[in-house]
């Protein structure tokens, strides 16, 4: 694979916090590798912003290895990037020539809401998650793992759907700024499974009620969640939803 070395241009979306109005601030970079993550270009750019006595940029980040979901940046209107079932920190800068210029943003969202520059607050997802994404089991000895049979297709399904990381993307693309991928893919993947039947149908009217609650938009099946899903997390599981919406609301005494 060839390297190279590039001078990029950045325009970032800079936010001191969340009563800020904020703007784009345009900078230069240097001498980068096609080989550096797209984080690690942010860190040198970062270095750069220290040594001139600047703030620098706040941007979120842990794992670095497309686990645990928190590099949300939308790049050149993407989130995540150009590249497809990508995370940011997995995007490496040979997705870019020398020259380019890259527009950098947070998640917008209103129940993303900018903590500083490109960081947002995602914990409206805890939430939803604390509404329903659970299931009860008797404590003591742990029980044999193929003690309850599973059906190969549902546990396939279950296992599809358990790969979400939670990162929001699917909320950045949407244009309602909907939730309904990531709830479907979290109510699912206990749901398709024996151990999540007990609270299947609270689950789903709990969670889908809080996801409401945090102020998450519709959707109207447009498929841009499903696009830019890092995890590749179909839309086949908002349909799931709705039936099992549909089911335990017909079913509930209330």
């Amino acid at each position: 694979m060839e390297h190279y070395v590039m001078n990029l241009t950045l325009k970032v979306w800079r936010q001191k916090n969340t009563n800020d109005k904020g703007r784009f601030e345009t900078y230069h970079v240097k001498n980068i590798s096609s080989e550096m993550s797209f984080l690690e270009m942010f860190d040198v750019l970062n270095e750069q912003l220290i040594q001139e006595g600047k703030d620098p940029i706040a941007f979120d980040h842990d794992c670095r290895e497309g686990i645990c979901g928190m590099c949300s940046m939308v790049i050149n209107g993407r989130p995540h990037g150009p590249w497809h079932r990508n995370t940011t920190c997995q995007l490496h800068m040979r997705a870019f020539r020398d020259g380019d210029v890259i527009v950098v943003e947070p998640f917008r969202a209103n129940a993303f809401p900018v903590i500083k520059d490109l960081v947002v607050d995602r914990s409206a997802f805890d939430r939803i998650i604390q509404a329903g994404g659970y299931i009860s089991v008797n404590t003591g000895s742990a029980v044999d793992a193929n003690a309850i049979p599973v059906e190969k297709d549902k546990a396939d399904a279950a296992f599809a759907a358990a790969a979400c990381i939670g990162c929001g993307a699917c909320v950045a693309a949407c244009k309602n700024s909907s939730a309904m991928l990531f709830v479907s893919a979290k109510v699912a993947h206990l749901g398709l499974l024996p151990q999540g039947q007990p609270e299947r149908k609270t689950r789903v009217l709990n969670m889908v009620a809080q996801m409401d609650k945090e102020g998450f938009g519709a959707c109207t099946n447009t498929g841009a969640c499903e696009a830019v899903c890092p995890k590749g997390i179909s839309i086949d599981y908002i349909a799931r939803l709705n039936r099992d919406y549909m089911m335990a609301a017909l079913s509930s005494p209330e």
